[in-house]
């Protein structure tokens, strides 16, 4: 069950505590994983660790994902699943929020996850390839969080692009998903988790009574890339412990 043999998937974002998990877990199930970096070295540790070809990928770098993900194609001869993780965040309260964060958040988590997704669709319609995206989006994308002005437009703007990718790809057997996590524990929550007084806050808020870990946020994505969600696109898949139902 949920069983990836034979397929190829790209992981953006794979260093990290969440990129890495879900690219262990697309692993685990069969897949042959390729993880992308910012830079060469991380990216050279990721091949190593899965046995693929380095991929330097700078989201922000919109002029240079092109390249990015035809490099990927020369090395690969292609690829079947995409995880669109990497992402970012600068928790700020709305009146300190300057007009280069705001541009570097929505850049990198709304505007490369397209060009990625349209590179890699551009080319399995091209050559006929049913393939699946999971964009990771968050629980800040439909409910209001502080500080997170910024971070939440961007995840709301993903969401919404899943399900409009989902539409105009669908005639070519194309399924576009999403996850929608809480809080997980990461390098990356870490600064908002160890504020005195914050985890208890959010954990007050999520009815099952815990935060969230990688391994959560990999099982829903190996589940949305798997034959077993073969009927399931455009949905938004919220992965939080029940935090957005109230």
């Amino acid at each position: 069950m949920f069983r990836l043999d034979g397929k190829k998937a790209l992981v953006t974002g794979a260093a990290g505590g969440l990129g890495r998990a879900i690219a262990d877990g697309l692993a685990e199930q069969g897949a042959l994983v390729y993880g992308t970096s910012r830079d060469q070295a991380t990216a050279e540790i990721l091949a190593s660790r899965y046995g693929t070809e380095p991929i330097v990928l700078d989201q922000s770098d919109l002029a240079g994902i092109d390249d990015s993900v035809e490099n990927l194609y020369r090395v690969s001869g292609g690829i079947d699943l995409l995880c669109n993780n990497a992402g970012m965040n600068f928790p700020q309260k709305a009146v300190d929020v300057d007009v280069e964060t705001w541009s570097k958040i929505l850049n990198v988590n709304l505007s490369g996850v397209f060009f990625v997704s349209q590179a890699i669709g551009k080319r399995w319609i091209r050559d006929g390839v049913k393939g699946s995206i999971v964009n990771v989006s968050s629980q800040a994308g439909s409910v209001a969080i502080e500080e997170r002005a910024s971070y939440g437009s961007s995840k709301a703007a993903l969401s919404h692009l899943t399900k409009v990718l989902a539409l105009e790809w669908a005639p070519n057997g194309i399924r576009v998903n999403a996850i929608a996590p809480t809080f997980i524990r990461t390098e990356l929550t870490e600064s908002t988790l160890s504020k005195p007084g914050w985890a208890e806050e959010l954990l007050s808020r999520i009815p099952l009574g815990r935060l969230g870990n990688p391994d959560d946020v990999a099982g829903a994505v190996v589940y949305l890339f798997s034959d077993e969600a073969s009927l399931v696109t455009g949905h938004v898949l919220t992965v939080d412990g029940g935090y957005t139902i109230r």
